[in-house]
């Protein structure tokens, strides 16, 4: 991570180098130029919400895979947590383990967190657009999950 500005639309999105459900580490790079990258953060495997999120871009799959859209999810569990969840649900896109929550802070994602009085840090359940040039192409802040997926699919329609 070597940028500490955050994120912006039509701006180079941080590049990153994580390990993946795929069994390899996965780089923001090696999708440049062929495909549009939707990576979207989320704050906990086998939650609710997070589940919820997970199943509905399992259940639109085949449409983003039509607009060659690589699904990158992203959260602090651990690679075998990740690969449980995939398991559990029949995830048809990849993972990124992101343990010690550097590509969170690089994309501004990870904040101070509060869950009945109780402030903790955690990530803020945020997408992003990448373009095939590797640019932001749009942020979706403070995400919720009821239509985000079509929310989704008329932005990559539009382009």
């Amino acid at each position: 991570m070597a940028t500490s500005l955050l994120p912006v639309i039509g701006k180079p999105a941080p590049d990153f180098s994580l390990p993946s459900t795929t069994g390899e580490r996965i780089s923001l790079r090696q999708f440049k130029g062929k495909k549009t990258v939707i990576l979207y953060f989320y704050p906990k495997d086998e939650t609710p919400g997070c589940t919820k999120q997970a199943c509905a871009f399992r259940e639109a799959f085949d449409e983003f895979e039509n607009l060659n859209v690589e699904i990158l999810g992203v959260s602090t569990d651990s690679l075998e947590s990740h690969q449980s969840f995939k398991r559990r649900h029949i995830l048809p896109f990849t993972l990124l383990a992101d343990e010690d929550a550097a590509v969170s802070k690089a994309y501004g994602v990870y904040k101070q967190r509060n869950l009945y009085g109780k402030k903790y840090m955690g990530i803020e359940r945020t997408t992003f657009v990448i373009d095939r040039t590797g640019r932001i192409a749009q942020i979706y802040p403070k995400v919720k999950v009821e239509g985000h997926i079509q929310e989704l699919l008329e932005f990559l329609a539009e382009d």
